[in-house]
């Protein structure tokens, strides 16, 4: 009975989340604190405002994801994001969501 119910719950909690792989560790282990923050401006936009920005468009998660990979330009004013290529796909997709948690 007990295996039941625990599943029912773990059902009910996680059952149609769409979990955050990532975390902050992840974020360390990619050394995206050399540019930003969590709350803080370094070199790119702090990651709250990111989220921010990209709260309410529908492909947010993957349009990141290929920013992380490939970088890009112009979005935050002359800042300039490298490309991460080392950066496995699933992992960029993992971080862009994490990041998008921070709102």
């Amino acid at each position: 009975m007990k295996p039941l119910l625990v599943f029912a719950v773990s059902l009910c909690l996680f059952g149609n989340a769409d979990p955050v792989l990532a975390d902050k560790d992840m974020l360390i282990k990619n050394n995206c604190f050399a540019c930003h923050g969590i709350d803080k401006r370094k070199y790119g936009p702090k990651f709250v405002d990111v989220a921010r920005k990209y709260a309410n468009e529908e492909d947010a998660v993957p349009m990141l994801a290929r920013k992380i990979r490939a970088g890009g330009s112009g979005v935050w004013g002359e800042d300039i994001m490298p490309p991460q290529a080392q950066v496995s796909e699933d992992d960029a997709v993992a971080l862009a969501k994490y990041i998008l948690s921070l709102q």
